[in-house]
């Protein structure tokens, strides 16, 4: 880490005092709470300090102020959320060590810890605003080298391209046969790379080469060791792109493991079940009871046709489930052209009724697949199921296509958030949604789960062009 990024982590870190104080401060306001017995030591300043210690305990083990420039705002909501139950529980402690010489009230803590909760999601959202400021005008971005032209290299150099908050600057590429990537400038054959750290400020180099080059891989590290420049290898694992990965070492030798999904353990499939029985109980118990009859009138109200629109798709182990939707097309549309090809939804499709497309652009018409999920044929997160004919026609054409039928498809997905949603019209669109699948499945966590909720809430707030 150079030196502008520490000093932005300590600016991070030290940032979370005053907001501290400021909860706390609030919290007195509408609940005062009687001072500490011991003279001259009010009772803001304990409970301050105490909070900002078990603050800091809880976010070593949180992660929270690790560099989280490589993740969405959604996924570092769910870092804040544990960090305050782990602060929650460390304050609790050390409040209840002192129970006999303070009492503090019920309303004063949860109005505490709200407030905390708050500001902190806020306070972290300005600063990530402020550093996308910054990295986009290339003051905080680490220059890196990229060795190598491999398709693992060029997904990279489009990915921090495309995603400049990640906070990093190519300045070109080494590679003894290809000398165009993508547009990223081209600086000669692996052999230079001595001459190009010599002559250009270099941070980190980025190794992309195949598993078969042994020689210029030792040869780029001796050069990275001779600079004292910062390395990382993007192995060329595209070969074991089906199976969980996990790397490791055995004394000094590193490991490749090919393991299980953990969707495969039985503690996460009670996990994951649970999970989806309880969210969708609560949103039949909290929304379904009256917006179903209301979305039900309205469609009956706009258009001829049932409320309810039955589809056959692929399931876990490619079993065929009824997927239900509220209708948001015309009654009778064709499902296929003239040559018996399935349709796709599209952009203005002349098929969607006026309110269709508002159900559609706020994802109501997907609600009525909590129902699949109370009856175990989906979850509430997992690979958004397909029709059957799309099914057919991507199965031969992309690349590890059905393997996304190992785990329950889901009413929200990884390939959904990450924009990866709407009509497929290449196999190219859907090979890119079926390797964000395959992320999600070989990297299920509870908090992933969560994280895709999350973020699931915050994209339909503001919008996705994709939804049509």
């Amino acid at each position: 880490m150079n030196q502008r990024h520490l000093k932005y982590r300590v600016v991070r870190c030290l940032i979370e005092v005053p907001v501290i104080l400021a909860a706390l401060y609030i919290a007195y306001h509408y609940f005062p709470q009687p001072e500490f017995i011991y003279p001259g030591r009010p009772f803001i300043s304990i409970v301050f300090l105490f909070s900002v210690v078990a603050w800091y305990i809880a976010a070593q083990f949180s992660g929270v102020y690790a560099d989280l420039r490589s993740k969405k705002f959604s996924e570092e909501i769910i870092y804040i959320l544990f960090t305050v139950f782990l602060f929650v529980i460390l304050l609790s402690f050390f409040l209840f060590m002192l129970r006999e010489q303070l009492y503090i009230r019920d309303k004063f803590l949860l109005l505490y810890f709200t407030v905390l909760t708050s500001f902190v999601i806020f306070n972290k959202y300005i600063l990530r605003k402020h550093l996308h400021k910054i990295l986009y005008t290339g003051r905080l971005n680490d220059n890196i080298l990229l060795i190598g032209a491999t398709q693992a290299a060029k997904d990279f150099y489009d990915t921090i391209n495309i995603h400049f908050y990640y906070g990093y600057k190519c300045i070109g590429f080494l590679d003894n046969e290809v000398t165009k990537l993508n547009g990223c400038p081209y600086l000669g054959e692996i052999n230079d790379i001595n001459k190009i750290l010599e002559e250009n400020t270099v941070d980190e180099v980025i190794i992309a080469l195949p598993n078969t080059k042994h020689q210029e891989l030792r040869l780029c590290m001796e050069a990275c060791d001779l600079y004292g420049r910062r390395v990382r290898i993007i192995p060329d694992l595209y070969t074991y792109a089906s199976s969980n990965i996990q790397i490791n070492n055995i004394g000094m030798l590193p490991v490749i493991n090919l393991r299980s999904l953990p969707q495969d353990r039985e503690a996460n499939k009670i996990i994951k079940r649970g999970f989806d029985i309880i969210f969708s109980a609560c949103f039949f118990l909290l929304a379904g009871w009256w917006l179903f009859p209301l979305i039900a009138l309205l469609i009956k109200m706009s258009s001829k046709g049932p409320v309810f629109f039955k589809q056959e798709r692929w399931g876990l182990n490619n079993k065929l489930i009824v997927c239900y939707k509220f209708r948001s097309m015309y009654h009778d549309s064709p499902e296929t052209d003239t040559n018996g090809k399935f349709i796709q939804a599209s952009p203005n499709d002349t098929r969607v009724t006026p309110l269709g497309k508002f159900l559609r652009k706020w994802n109501f018409d997907e609600t009525p697949q909590f129902w699949n999920v109370l009856l175990g044929n989906m979850s509430v997160v997992g690979p958004r199921p397909h029709v059957t004919p799309l099914n057919l026609s991507s199965m031969h054409k992309v690349d590890r296509y059905m393997l996304r039928h190992l785990v329950k498809p889901g009413i929200t997905g990884w390939a959904q958030v990450n924009g990866a949603r709407g009509e497929t019209l290449t196999a190219n669109d859907m090979q890119k949604r079926v390797n964000h699948d395959l992320y999600y499945i070989h990297n299920w966590t509870f908090r992933l789960d969560c994280q895709i909720i999350l973020q699931t809430v915050i994209n339909i707030i503001k919008g996705n062009p994709n939804a049509y």
